[in-house]
């Protein structure tokens, strides 16, 4: 073992250190298809822990990468074998909560299902919510400014972090644990660290901000026949269900078809043949209110002739059950792979254009044999974008990449809507951000870790 790992272990003790062929049982992705190739894995156990680890590693120029649920699809976590893993698993406490006051105090480790569920104790909710919740942890939820299924009603994972306390590369500790609404104190310095994936600083501890639970939900997925209808559909229950509107998932057909039909790990709510099938659901305080409110908004856009078929969920079961189709990415997974995944915004008008141009390259570059997968959070402008290509190949990845992103340019969208930058998606951030960000970005970096210690390489190269 080298003098560093020596002197790591003697902060983090031996539960804290994992070296040599144990690492490479490690996986570096959230589905175990890679393994971790890092010099070593650390697992302090405090925030005090890592301060006097980053210390060392700052002194040596020792690079480091921070890891959580591994659930983003950006290679944002992956680390060389010249770098450490810094994992916070052994920091996934629930520190406290304030019924009162309506927040939650956490490691960074805990996962996201544990944070709800701890709320839903209290009669609360952590509102940010996403298919990966049991695995996903709250560093990484921050890190990345995760979205997620209620964007259009709570917000990104900005709106629910109120203070942060932070590890910076030289090992000082920055405690912001805020618990007000209202502070405008000088600078909010946690924003500079939520969204920054890792690169900025380590979040260890933060403060999450609360919702009451509502009483009511209602949940239906509809087929919709072309593009049109379905920004009308947008636009009608947008303003006739107002702020109770939660989630409006859009699957185009073809993600449709797969999922719910051919992969046979569903019971389809509806036929297939439609271009679109949406998910409204909506939540309040109300169940007979909210209820007759939610039906007759439905049966208004029926009689416009916004929806073509309609399935109202009339329990928790058949509610899971739709939203378990939108969620399967294991059976896209299963029937796609290998293939490139891209997760993009852009505004609700152009899609259609986009899509149908994407559609076009896709299939005049490889034929019938590739498949193109959509859907996405359209209610926000946030679409996931799967290009099949067969035969794969590096090349036709790229190829892809270039499919996907450069068109967005033009249309004023952004290369990463919710998983952030990491590896892949580095060479094409200028087409979402001027030089003039770029810059005060690097400068951002330079400034806070000098070194570039603090996952070298990701969203900048090193």
């Amino acid at each position: 073992m080298s003098d560093l790992l020596k002197r790591i272990a003697k902060i983090s003790g031996p539960k804290g250190l994992i070296t040599g062929a144990d690492v490479r049982q490690r996986p570096a992705d959230w589905m175990g298809q890679t393994q971790c190739n890092a010099l070593a894995i650390v697992r302090p156990a405090s925030t005090q822990e890592l301060s006097q680890i980053m210390k060392i590693c700052h002194a040596l120029g020792q690079p480091v990468v921070a890891a959580g649920g591994l659930t983003g699809l950006v290679q944002g976590t992956s680390a060389s074998a010249d770098e450490i893993v810094i994992s916070f698993e052994r920091m996934a406490g629930i520190e406290s909560i304030d019924p009162v006051g309506r927040t939650i105090t956490v490691q960074t480790g805990a996962p996201m299902q544990k944070v709800q569920e701890a709320a839903e104790k209290q009669g609360l909710m952590f509102a940010v919510d996403l298919g990966a919740r049991g695995s996903a942890t709250i560093g990484g939820n921050i890190a990345t400014n995760a979205g997620g299924n209620q964007v259009i009603r709570y917000g990104m994972m900005r709106e629910h972090v109120l203070g942060v306390e932070v590890v910076l590369a030289d090992g000082t500790v920055v405690s912001s644990m805020n618990t007000l609404l209202k502070n405008n104190t000088g600078y909010d310095l946690k924003q500079l660290f939520i969204g920054s994936e890792g690169t900025l600083g380590l979040v260890t501890r933060a403060v999450l901000r609360l919702a009451p639970r509502p009483k009511s939900d209602n949940t239906a997925m509809v087929a919709v026949s072309d593009f049109a209808a379905l920004t009308d559909l947008f636009r009608h229950v947008s303003d006739n269900l107002g702020g109770s509107l939660t989630s409006f998932e859009v699957m185009w057909k073809e993600h449709y078809e797969l999922v719910a039909v051919e992969s046979g790990r569903h019971t389809p709510p509806l036929d297939a043949g439609e271009a679109f099938y949406v998910i409204i659901e909506v939540t309040g305080n109300d169940a007979d209110i909210d209820t007759e409110l939610f039906t007759r908004v439905l049966e208004q856009a029926i009689e416009a002739e916004l929806i073509s078929d309609a399935a109202i969920a009339s329990s928790r079961s058949q509610r899971d059950a739709i939203w378990n189709i939108r969620e399967d990415i294991e059976a896209l997974g299963m029937a796609l792979m290998p293939a490139a995944i891209f997760d993009i915004s852009l505004p609700i008008r152009k899609m259609e254009v986009y899509v149908d141009r994407l559609r076009s390259s896709v299939h005049e570059a490889w034929g019938d044999e590739a498949r193109l997968i959509i859907f996405g959070h359209l209610g926000d402008g946030n679409l996931h974008v799967v290009v099949s290509a067969r035969p794969w190949s590096d090349e036709a990845r790229q190829q892809a990449e270039k499919m996907v992103y450069e068109p967005l340019a033009d249309i004023g969208g952004a290369v990463s809507a919710e998983h952030g930058i990491g590896l892949e998606k580095r060479d094409y951030l200028h087409l979402s951000r001027s030089k003039e960000e770029m810059a005060l970005m690097r400068s951002l970096k330079t400034t806070l870790d000098p070194k570039s210690i603090l996952n070298p390489g990701k969203i900048f190269a090193a």
